[in-house]
């Protein structure tokens, strides 16, 4: 799922970290424009709310009007009350079809990137999960978005670093 606009297209889920008291449960919004993680919220449990809670924190932020949100078929996003926080921010949903895993795979890849480059380097099965939501939250909003090499970007930009690349020419026209 490509775009050439920030904030038209996201991808969402839900991936889960064992830590020492429990399991950490996250779950980011990211925009297929550039492959910017725009929200994260991270929890002890994967009730709706967490769900909830994610896109309220890219709505405040972002302007999402008018955009389509993908996420699989879980509970979570079929819940009448996130269909309803959708539909009154005028943002479109979006579920994977039937046995279709693949329809996410920008998703689970960032997953997957998240896990290889840092998760399965430290221990967090003995880390607390304040720890452990703590380095994520570094790794995603100070590495990920704005060091990190993304191939999908032209020139490799970090996925803010894209954003801003793109923005500048709109501001400086304004």
């Amino acid at each position: 799922m490509t775009i050439d606009q920030p904030y038209q297209k996201l991808l969402t889920d839900i991936s889960q970290i064992s830590c020492r008291d429990g399991k950490l449960y996250i779950s980011p919004i990211m925009d297929c424009f550039n492959g910017e993680i725009i929200s994260l919220v991270m929890r002890s449990n994967m009730r709706k709310e967490l769900c909830i809670d994610t896109f309220n924190a890219a709505a405040k932020r972002f302007p999402l009007n008018g955009a389509i949100l993908h996420s699989d078929r879980g509970s979570q996003y079929t819940s009448e009350a996130f269909r309803e926080k959708l539909s009154n921010a005028g943002v479109l949903q979006s579920l994977s079809g039937v046995n279709h895993c693949f329809d996410n795979a920008r998703m689970e890849s960032f997953f997957a990137t998240l896990k290889k480059e840092l998760l399965y380097r430290i221990p967090t099965y003995k880390m607390k999960m304040d720890e452990v939501k703590a380095i994520i939250f570094r790794y995603v909003f100070v590495y990920y978005n704005r060091i990190r090499i993304y191939t999908s970007n032209p020139d490799g930009l970090p996925p803010a670093a894209y954003r801003r690349h793109l923005e500048q020419p709109l501001a400086e026209a304004a």
